[in-house]
């Protein structure tokens, strides 16, 4: 039997949320290839270490301006309330396969939240101290103590994004049915029932 699905994305989110995932791989590529000498390689994929300094701050921009708009549409679910300390107390059951287990949870659980806030904070981090050493723009109104500080925070704060867009796609693949709602932007009955009940139930009771 066929089971019914459920719209989870619009159209619009999904191009804005692949446009935002494609300028985060162009953005990082070209920000490793000054992370480390080992590295520089990379710049090649950019036409080399001049083109790869101009093009990163660029890319990083338009990476910020896409997840604003993501940001301003979702903030609000991804507020952490007590359902969501009470799912967190019962994370080692969905660690290991208990979902069945687990709190109910709303359209976005409380790892969903914790990711999507340190995405926003890391993001917010490199932007305000990417723009403090952007040479010639901005550079010259920071004395050089001051940059180095920026650059500092700019390398934990990419390294902190990386790791969170990482833990990211390894969910989206570990939880059977998501990527869907990212290609199709629907999910199965089944999949909102099971892993994000009270989202299910509000949607059920809209259509």
């Amino acid at each position: 039997m066929k089971q019914r699905l459920i719209q989870r994305y619009k159209d619009s989110d999904r191009m804005n949320h692949w446009f935002i995932a494609i300028m985060f791989f162009l953005a990082a590529l070209s920000g490793l290839a000054f992370f480390h000498p080992s590295l520089f390689f990379l710049s090649n994929l950019f036409g080399g270490g001049q083109w790869t300094r101009i093009l990163h701050p660029f890319l990083g921009v338009l990476m910020v301006v896409g997840f604003l708009g993501l940001f301003f549409k979702l903030w609000r679910q991804n507020l952490i309330n007590a359902r969501d300390r009470e799912w967190a107390k019962h994370a080692g059951r969905m660690l290991h396969g208990d979902k069945a287990g687990m709190p109910p949870a709303g359209k976005y659980n409380y790892g969903q939240k914790i990711v999507f806030w340190l995405m926003v904070l890391s993001l917010l981090v490199l932007v305000v101290t990417g723009f403090m050493f952007w040479r010639p723009w901005f550079a010259p109104f920071f004395s050089i103590g001051v940059m180095r500080v920026a650059v500092l925070l700019h390398a934990i704060a990419a390294v902190v994004l990386v790791l969170s867009v990482i833990v990211h796609v390894y969910a989206a693949i570990w939880v059977k049915g998501t990527m869907r709602a990212m290609t199709r932007g629907t999910v199965t009955e089944n999949w909102a029932r099971l892993n994000h009940p009270l989202w299910h139930e509000e949607v059920s009771r809209h259509r």
